[in-house]
């Protein structure tokens, strides 16, 4: 700020950079008697952030190993769930139509961000809440195939 307010009030060339030389030398003065003065507090000041970085890094690696592992865990006991058949609609279309009625159940899965009650659904077909589907499965009867549809 200080070039354009000397230029405003019409003050000299070298006045202004006499001027600025002063208040950089004493802007620079100043941190460098700071930086003597308070040097050994500075060192133990950094001395004890590299220990507290040291610490951190092993927090954060040791927190990434048991996250990786986790994820590991999760992933070996779940993988057999996305094993689950799959068939086509074309497939569920002729099973529907050869087997004797009410021997096949289907029911839409969709999640709240998806399901609109206003929507078409597949005629027949039931509602099952994803979040309590624990529970829903409980009242459903075990002699029937029961095919689930989402989005």
């Amino acid at each position: 700020m200080s070039p354009p307010l000397a230029g405003s009030m019409r003050m000299k060339p070298e006045q202004f950079l006499t001027f600025d030389s002063l208040g950089a030398a004493i802007y620079i003065g100043t941190y460098a008697m700071a930086g003597y003065v308070f040097s050994d507090a500075l060192r133990a000041i950094t001395r004890g952030l590299r220990s507290a970085g040291f610490a951190v890094e092993v927090v954060l690696g040791t927190g990434l190993v048991v996250y990786a592992g986790y994820r590991v865990i999760i992933y070996r006991r779940y993988r057999l769930l996305d094993a689950a058949p799959r068939v086509h609609a074309d497939e569920v279309g002729r099973r529907l139509a050869a087997a004797p009625p009410g021997s096949i159940l289907i029911a839409d899965v969709r999640s709240h961000g998806y399901y609109d009650a206003d929507s078409e659904r597949i005629a027949g077909s039931i509602r099952l809440e994803p979040n309590r589907l624990e529970e829903e499965v409980k009242n459903l009867s075990k002699e029937r195939e029961i095919y689930l549809y989402c989005t």
